[in-house]
């Protein structure tokens, strides 16, 4: 295993330097009206420094944190999901030739992206959306191509929100996989490792120094105190056959009762990957245009056939949910399809709670 480097923050833009050096495009956080969303960067005065992130059931704030920080919160409503799994994009074009109906396929513009900011949480997701759009039997080109540019510099959590529960789905506060380079931050800088070849490449042009045992002690004690920190769990131990044999539990109709069907949790949940095909035709006639855009098992389309709506009443549609993320998923992917990220938690606007139904389901 490569030797912990240490980055002072005064040489993170070195770091920026040898990307762009190398073509890529940097993605990062930024701090936008009341949340954290991630764009396109070119400068490290551009990350969230000094910004604090209070997050609860149905609640996001920004605030004022440690000021020599960047990286002092937990996550803001999206990160890496709408990078590589298009929001909405054309998938291929049917129009008239000369000889009969023509199909052209519509390549997705890439390039080569450098994301940083990305937290262990995340990294567990993108494994699931490597697993379902690339290791099945019809890998997704445009998922893959826009996967096959991608640098991952993760952030390890040292600043768990209150929705947070990753310690108990085993998925963080610190990375384990899928990264090139990885940081861990203090008040001077970052412990750095890298978990790739090509991050190994670009951290030998920075001319680090190894990692004293001091700062790699502060940074294991701040991922420990992270990780017994969080307040919120999520039950794994069986949870898959308990909540199959629990699709007439009175609680169903209690969260029903509660629940907009909004679709906020599947828009910001980091593995939910359902979307809809839709087709465009031209005005003319001659042509048309075929998309896939996101989609939600909340909404009215997700759940109907011809003639006939499967899921008609909420209740059934948060039980697709919450019974495919927590149980069915074992069968696909081998885990749980939740990451412990709590998004879904702070972006729902009543304030359900994924720990606390999962939870009441078990009584």
């Amino acid at each position: 295993m490569p030797i912990p480097h240490y980055l002072p923050h005064s040489s993170l833009q070195q770091l920026f330097e040898a990307l762009t050096e190398d073509g890529y495009a940097i993605v990062g956080p930024q701090a936008k009206e009341n949340r954290i969303d991630f764009g396109e960067i070119r400068n490290t005065a551009e990350l969230p420094w000094g910004i604090g992130l209070i997050q609860d059931a149905g609640a996001s704030q920004l605030v004022d944190g440690p000021k020599n920080r960047c990286f002092a919160w937990a996550n803001g409503p999206q990160a890496m999901k709408p990078l590589l799994f298009a929001p909405r994009e054309p998938l291929w074009q049917i129009r008239h030739g000369k000889n009969g109906y023509v199909v052209d396929a519509i390549n997705p513009e890439t390039r080569r992206l450098a994301v940083i900011g990305l937290r262990p949480c995340d990294l567990s997701a993108l494994r699931i959306q490597d697993q379902h759009f690339l290791e099945g039997q019809y890998p997704d080109s445009h998922y893959g191509a826009r996967r096959e540019g991608l640098l991952v510099i993760a952030v390890n959590c040292t600043h768990p929100a209150a929705t947070c529960f990753c310690a108990s789905t085993g998925d963080g506060p610190g990375a384990k996989e899928s990264f090139d380079i990885a940081l861990t931050e203090d008040d001077n800088g970052f412990v750095v490792e890298t978990g790739s070849p090509e991050g190994e490449q670009i951290l030998a042009r920075l001319a680090l120094k190894e990692a004293l045992s001091t700062q790699m002690e502060t940074a294991a004690d701040n991922l420990r105190n992270a990780a017994s920190s969080q307040r919120r769990s999520l039950v794994s131990d069986n949870l898959r056959d308990v909540l199959m044999s629990r699709l007439d539990h009175p609680h169903w109709d209690e969260v029903a009762e509660r629940c907009l069907a909004c679709g906020n949790c599947t828009a910001v949940c980091p593995t939910c990957f359902c979307h809809a095909e839709i087709e465009e035709a031209s005005l003319g006639g001659n042509h048309s245009l075929h998309s896939r855009e996101w989609d939600s098992c909340f909404g009215e389309r997700h759940g109907y056939i011809h003639g006939k709506q499967l899921r008609p009443e909420i209740k059934q549609r948060y039980r697709q949910w919450l019974t495919h993320k927590l149980a069915t998923w074992h069968d696909q992917f081998g885990r749980s399809g939740c990451v412990g990220c709590g998004r879904c938690i702070a972006c729902c606007p009543v304030g359900i709670d994924i720990t606390e139904e999962a939870a009441a389901l078990l009584k």
